[in-house]
């Protein structure tokens, strides 16, 4: 079967079921769970599926509603703790300047943070500051912005503007999706452009993602492949997704 005949009938297969997983229909049609993300991802573009966590559904469907922190806390959690000890190695000197982006796995890399972590940190996700206020040696700092209830992080005019004026030695950053063709994606707008504004203010970019999030798209980029120095993910990773990243230039840690 040739792709394009793949793809029609996939797009049928979802029209008549109305949701599919990555996994059933890599097994439907014999193939790799990575061709079929790019299967998706070309249906997507030609409005005939909407991508959804692990798979996807009818383009008519309903928008996405993004989970709750909670939910998100509770999904894949020993990945995330294991990704969390790992970039703790990647925290840079005593005294220099951190940006920490809101995310269960980055609140589970502050929770890690002991006193002799002695560095400026800058976030704009509230329950991550409540974790480091009252640890000694952090310099800490609020970012402004209107509170988002979802993610429990400021965001708008005033987060972008504060970054803009931002530089840092690292930022820790999470993502909903990470792809080739799409590089780094979240649904919300706004929540894109802090994280967009978050790239730009650092040297060095380290994502903090667990393997579920590899070949995930959604529906706004706010950083290219380019752009990210370092992945730390889980040993989920397959194979051929580290080879790819690799080629892309991201370094890849494994937890």
């Amino acid at each position: 079967m040739y792709a394009e005949e793949r793809q029609q009938a996939m797009a049928r297969l979802v029209s008549d079921r109305g949701r599919l997983s990555v996994a059933v229909l890599a097994s439907e049609y014999d193939v790799t769970t990575e061709t079929i993300r790019r299967d998706l991802s070309t249906l997507e573009r030609l409005g005939l599926v909407r991508r959804v966590h692990g798979g996807a559904v009818p383009a008519h469907a309903l928008p996405v509603i993004e989970p709750a922190l909670g939910d998100r806390d509770r999904a894949h959690a020993e990945a995330k703790d294991r990704i969390a000890a790992a970039a703790l190695a990647l925290l840079p000197r005593p005294g220099a300047t951190v940006l920490i982006d809101a995310g269960t796995t980055t609140g589970r890399l502050a929770a890690l943070m002991t006193p002799g972590h002695r560095l400026k940190v800058w976030t704009h996700a509230v329950p991550l500051a409540a974790r480091l206020i009252g640890l000694p040696g952090v310099e800490l700092h609020l970012l402004p912005g209107t509170v988002r209830e979802t993610t429990q992080a400021a965001v708008g005019p005033d987060t972008v503007e504060s970054l803009g004026r931002l530089r840092a030695d690292v930022v820790f950053l999470g993502t909903n999706g990470i792809s080739l063709l799409h590089g780094l994606s979240t649904p919300d707008v706004e929540e894109a452009a802090t994280k967009r504004a978050l790239v730009g203010a650092a040297r060095q970019v380290v994502v903090l993602a667990d393997a579920s999030k590899i070949g995930e798209e959604s529906t706004v980029r706010f950083a290219t492949l380019a752009q990210v120095d370092v992945l730390v993910t889980d040993d989920a990773l397959s194979s051929d997704d580290r080879t790819d990243l690799e080629h892309a230039g991201v370094e890849v840690v494994v937890a």
